[in-house]
């Protein structure tokens, strides 16, 4: 009766694994994104802080579907001029009232828009 012959096992080669391991690695590197896109200060508003008498406030509400600034519905494009109108009589604090319906992109966008005004201060307040 024949012996069978011991098969030696083969090592397995790492080569092609290191290799997919590194493509991968340099393919992920490279489309990732280290910076962040946008930032917006936000500055919460709260009943028992103390501010100055003197300071003049701007209530803007931002609904899902429109804006009022100070009781009056205004247009997004006109956001800006309006606000900088009250600013330039007295210096005011906006303070942003949110609605529940109103989604993250809508808020970022007006607050990017609100922060192209200089020292103007801005305080977010919840939904009501």
């Amino acid at each position: 009766m024949p012996l069978k012959a011991k098969r030696r096992r083969r090592k397995l080669s790492m080569t092609s694994l290191i290799d997919v391991i590194f493509l991968l690695l340099l393919f992920f590197m490279l489309s990732s994104t280290f910076s962040r896109f946008s930032e917006v200060e936000l500055q919460a508003a709260s009943g028992s802080a103390n501010r100055n008498t003197d300071t003049n406030l701007a209530f803007l509400r931002v609904n899902a579907t429109a804006l009022s600034l100070n009781g009056r519905t205004i247009v997004p494009s006109d956001l800006n001029v309006a606000i900088k109108a009250l600013h330039l009589a007295n210096p005011i604090v906006l303070l942003v009232n949110v609605d529940d319906g109103v989604s993250a992109q809508q808020l970022t966008d007006i607050l990017v828009s609100v922060r192209r005004i200089p020292n103007l201060p801005v305080s977010v307040m919840g939904a009501s």
